[in-house]
C-alpha cells in the first residue's frame, strides 16, 4: 500500500443492514447455508485454541475441485475482497493504471487508489473491447455488480488472451459465478480469480474466500498474509464447496426467485437481465422509493451510490414469501 495515498482515498458504501427489524434486501446474501456448516463451525471452536496449519491443505483442495484448478494455485484469504486487495496490491505500482469497469463494485477502484495506481474507467459493457497493453492490470466483474448480467465466455477467455500478451494481469472477480453455470476464468494462464465464499453460501461474517493464480509465479502465496484464514472460516469452507447438491439447489431456486421479481417489478419499472442473485432496477424518484420501502421494513440498496447510475436501486432475490413481501412495499402487485 503506497503510504502517500491513503489519506487521499475515500470508504466505498455497500449495501446490508445490521437492523434486526427490517427485512435486508440490499445484501446479496443466500437465506440459506450448506446442512453441514453448522457442524463444521462448532468443531472448529476446539481447533480454534491453536493456530490452523497455514498451507490449508484441505481449503486448497476443495476450492480446488470446486472451481476446476490445481490447489497448489489457490490463495487462501478472509474473503473474496481480501483476494482483490491481494492482487491489486502485488501488481500496481504507485503512478500505474488499471482498466475499472463503472457501474461496478467501488473497491476495485480504491484499492487501485490505495496503491498509488490510476483507476482508468471503462463502461462495464466495453471493457472487452479496450487496449489492455497501456495498463498494469485490468479488472472484470463476471457476472457484474450490480447490473447482474455476465460476459460472454468465449469473448472474456479472448480477451484474457490479449491481456496475458500485452502482460497486463486480468483481475476476475467472481464474487457471484457460483450462482450460474458460467465457466470460471481459475487457472487460466495469466489471469488471478478471486472469489468470495460469503455470497453463495450465506455466512457473510465468516469472511471466507480465495485466489486463483494462473501465473508461473508465488507472488500472491508469499504476499498473503501467514494463517489468513482462521479455524472456522477454514472448515466451514472446506465442507461448503463441496456441498454439490446445495449449490445445484441453490442456482435453480435463485433463477425461479429471481425471475418472480422480475416479471412483476417490470410492470412498473425497468429491470435489467440479470444472471445473479439480485436485479438492477431503474425507477423514477428513486429516493421516495427507497424510503417507501424503509418506512415497510424493507431495505433495498440506493444504487445511485455506483458510478452512472443517477435513478436506481438493487434489490436481491430471496425466499418467496420475503419477495412478495419486498413487492408490496415497492406498491407492485404480486403476478397470479
Amino acid at each position: 500500500m503506497d503510504p502517500d495515498s491513503v489519506d487521499s482515498v475515500d470508504r466505498v458504501p455497500h449495501g446490508s443492514s445490521d437492523d434486526p427489524d427490517v427485512l435486508d434486501f440490499s445484501a446479496n446474501i443466500n437465506t440459506r447455508v450448506p446442512d453441514g456448516a453448522r457442524a463444521a463451525y462448532d468443531a472448529a471452536f476446539a481447533e480454534s485454541r491453536s493456530y490452523p496449519p497455514d498451507d490449508y491443505s484441505e481449503f486448497r483442495a476443495a476450492a480446488a475441485a470446486y472451481v476446476d484448478c490445481d490447489p497448489e494455485q489457490v490463495v487462501p484469504t478472509a474473503g473474496g475482497l481480501a483476494a482483490l486487495r491481494l492482487a491489486v496490491a502485488t501488481a500496481i505500482r504507485p503512478g500505474e493504471s488499471a482498466l475499472v469497469p463503472y457501474p461496478s463494485f467501488g473497491e476495485y477502484a480504491r484499492e487501485v487508489e490505495l496503491q498509488g495506481g490510476e483507476p482508468s474507467l471503462v463502461p462495464h459493457d466495453d471493457l472487452l473491447d479496450s487496449d489492455p497493453e497501456p495498463h498494469a492490470l485490468a479488472v472484470v466483474c463476471n457476472p457484474n455488480n450490480p447490473t447482474g448480467d455476465s460476459y460472454d465466455a468465449a469473448r472474456l477467455r479472448e480477451f484474457a488472451v490479449r491481456c496475458r500478451e500485452s502482460d497486463t494481469l486480468l483481475v476476475a472477480d467472481e464474487a457471484f459465478l457460483g450462482f450460474t453455470d458460467e465457466p470460471s476464468l481459475a487457472g487460466e494462464p495469466g489471469v488471478v480469480v478471486a472469489r468470495s465464499l460469503t455470497k453463495l453460501f450465506g455466512f457473510p461474517g465468516l469472511r471466507a474466500g480465495f485466489a486463483v493464480d494462473g501465473r508461473e509465479s508465488e507472488r500472491l502465496e508469499t504476499a498473503r498474509r501467514a494463517w489468513s484464514l482462521g479455524w472456522p472460516a477454514a472448515r466451514v469452507g472446506t465442507v461448503s464447496m463441496r456441498e454439490t447438491a446445495f449449490i445445484r439447489a441453490t442456482r435453480e431456486r435463485v433463477a425461479r426467485e429471481r425471475a418472480f421479481l422480475e416479471r412483476a417489478l417490470a410492470t412498473e419499472f425497468t429491470v435489467a437481465p440479470s444472471d445473479s442473485p439480485f436485479l438492477l432496477v431503474a425507477v423514477p424518484d428513486h429516493e421516495r422509493l427507497v424510503e417507501r420501502a424503509r418506512e415497510s421494513g424493507v431495505v433495498v440498496r440506493d444504487a445511485t451510490t455506483f458510478r452512472g447510475l443517477d435513478s436506481h436501486m438493487r434489490v436481491a432475490v430471496r425466499e418467496r414469501g420475503e419477495n412478495e413481501r419486498l413487492l408490496a412495499a415497492l406498491g407492485v402487485d404480486v403476478p397470479e
